[in-house]
């Protein structure tokens, strides 16, 4: 049996690399002699660059950036032999790099700062992830790494070299001359994320609350508004809410934003890998009504739909959950329901007996 194992990350339990070997090596254990094809999966948002990191031709460079809230930080960037450079805002300056929520303070220059390093390395097109910020700045912090002038209205010297969204209200003007370009092949916002930057639907109102600002969502939306209408752009264009509003400042600098995972899956050969597949596993952390809208499980189940009518074979798809909140059609295994408590106290070994488990469903 022929058997491609891609899944996502599973929210600061598992990486998508740990989760794939993990269900494969429980599949192993029940069913040694099948032919196992191991291609971790993202969308854009945490663990991108892992997934980019498995080709066997990618190399992974040292840089220092840092963090959401300005503290040094040792990071990295993936090279593709093609000349790309992959940047993740997550594991530059993301949620987990600080210890507390920070609303108004975390900002992105820390990504700025890698984009920077990639293209003063040679990167001659650049794929940014930008999944799981910290940040709700409009993108300020990263434009300001990426050598934007900002002039500020007078205010307390706490304030004068803020980059998060509380310093926003206080730029009077901005200038362009010294931003650096993107790269001449171009730069792709990876993101599932399709929220406008303002309103009900903004960064503000829809991911604030997740940082720290459920209760200052009027303002900082306010903030963020004041910042569109001074550096123009559409703030209504799709994505341009994501990460905090860095998709907003990347699209303004010349970004394009895509679908994170079609990107990830054409890089890693996810649909060549299926081709011959008998069976695919896939999985997240916690699938739900949201799994549906671009994540990267939904990619690999369209993907691999394609695959079985091109073939004119069927190619089922099976899941390994965190926790599964809606029905999958198809064979389904959630690491809660398998082991309560000891899902989260030790997700590896659970997501072996996952492996398993679905193993022991084809004996």
């Amino acid at each position: 049996m022929r058997v491609v194992i891609a899944p996502d990350s599973f929210k600061s339990t598992m990486t998508a690399v740990q989760a794939a070997r993990a269900i494969a090596d429980g599949w192993v254990d029940v069913r040694p002699a099948d032919r196992l094809t191991i291609r971790p999966m993202a969308d854009g948002g945490e663990g991108t660059l892992d997934a980019f990191a498995t080709l066997a031709s990618a190399e992974r460079l040292p840089l220092d950036t840092v963090d959401a809230l300005g503290d040094l930080r040792h990071a990295s960037w993936v090279r593709l032999p093609d000349g790309t450079g992959v940047v993740e805002l997550a594991h530059c300056c993301g949620l987990t790099t600080i210890g507390h929520l920070a609303p108004r303070e975390a900002h992105t220059r820390g990504l700025g700062l890698a984009i920077r390093a990639a293209l003063d390395a040679g990167a001659t097109r650049l794929l940014l992830a930008l999944g799981g910020s910290a940040s709700t700045d409009g993108g300020l912090g990263l434009l300001v790494a990426l050598g934007l002038s900002v002039a500020r209205a007078p205010q307390p010297t706490a304030l004068t070299e803020q980059l998060g969204n509380a310093a926003l209200p206080g730029i009077t003007a901005v200038e362009w001359a010294g931003v650096v370009p993107p790269p001449e092949g171009g730069a792709l916002v990876l993101s599932d994320v399709t929220n406008p930057l303002l309103g009900p639907d903004g960064a503000a109102a829809v991911f604030g609350p997740q940082k720290g600002g459920a209760s200052l969502v009027e303002e900082m939306d306010a903030n963020l508004a004041h910042w569109a209408a001074l550096v123009g752009g559409d703030p209504h264009a799709p994505g341009a809410g994501a990460a905090g509003g860095a998709g907003f400042a990347l699209q303004l600098w010349g970004a394009t934003t895509t679908s994170g995972a079609r990107v990830v899956a054409d890089a890693i050969g996810l649909r060549e890998a299926m081709e011959d597949a008998d069976l695919v596993v896939t999985g997240e952390g916690s699938f739900d009504a949201q799994s549906f809208s671009g994540k990267a499980v939904d990619v690999v189940r369209q993907i691999a739909a394609e695959v079985a009518e091109a073939r004119g074979r069927d190619l089922p798809v099976a899941l390994v959950a965190g926790r599964r909140e809606v029905d999958f059609h198809g064979l389904a295994v959630a690491l809660w329901d398998l082991a309560g408590e000891r899902a989260l106290a030790d997700p590896i070994a659970v997501a072996r007996e996952a492996g398993r488990q679905l193993a022991m469903s084809f004996r």
